[in-house]
């Protein structure tokens, strides 16, 4: 709410004046006496009371035009984090990636057939990630998170996952030969038809891992695997699988 002060009017210079105890003072009173004056008459000036009523508009308007674009912006964002991922595609390094990527992942873009194929991503956080027929080919994912996340079809060939976060995710029909799983968390995994072939998975995390319909896991090393379902170590050694402490 505006609140205007009215302000009274001054009193005449002589009577101000005979108020001045000090001579030396007198100069400092008269420009305060002067301003008393300048503050009377635009007190009293209705044009700037109604300045002050269009900076209060302008404000809102401000309001209301940052919230009615707010869609316009959102896509925008999405676009530049987009057009970081696209040409930093078959190139090393992040890149801008694993920003454009967690940006676009929380507000729930899906990141199905993403190219980011060689690239260092150590660290990424992509819960949920919509990643199916991703190619993520011969990239670093040390520490990840890609929890509860869908993989399916996607190529995680020679892919490092070492220590990374797989609990629940849908890797069905993903390609998974040469990957480095090494103390990775598969907790809970839908590995149907995925290729383990050569994979290192030493010391990974298998409860309550999907592995029936795994499509096949020759060489791959399954050394000191953690809480594998019942079943699952005999028939990987049946196929294949290996057991060294050394790698694949």
């Amino acid at each position: 709410m505006l609140v205007r002060e009215k302000r009274s009017k001054p009193q005449p210079w002589a009577d101000h004046r005979q108020s001045i105890r000090h001579r030396w003072a007198v100069p400092l009173h008269a420009v305060e006496f002067g301003f008393q004056w300048t503050a009377y008459f635009l007190s009293r000036w209705a044009f700037l009371e109604c300045l002050e009523y269009l900076g209060i508009l302008s404000v809102l308007f401000a309001v209301v035009f940052y919230y009615s674009e707010a869609g316009d912006r959102e896509k925008q964002k999405h676009y530049q984090a987009w057009q970081v991922i696209n040409t930093a595609q078959g190139k090393g390094g992040s890149g801008g990636r694993i920003e454009a990527l967690q940006e676009l992942n929380a507000d729930r873009i899906p990141l199905v057939g993403v190219d980011a194929s060689g690239a260092f991503l150590q660290g990424i956080r992509l819960p949920r990630a919509k990643l199916s027929r991703a190619n993520l080919a011969a990239a670093d994912l040390r520490d990840c998170l890609l929890a509860q996340g869908d993989l399916q079809y996607a190529e995680l060939k020679s892919a490092n996952f070492l220590r990374g976060d797989l609990r629940g995710a849908d890797l069905r029909q993903a390609d998974l030969e040469d990957a480095y799983l090494v103390d990775a968390s598969l907790q809970g995994a839908d590995l149907a038809g995925a290729r383990l072939d050569r994979a290192d998975l030493r010391n990974a995390e298998l409860q309550a891992v999907k592995w029936q319909g795994i499509a096949s896991i020759g060489s791959a090393n399954v050394f000191g695997v953690r809480h594998a379902p019942e079943g699952f170590l005999a028939w990987a050694m049946q196929h294949g699988a290996v057991s060294r402490g050394d790698g694949p």
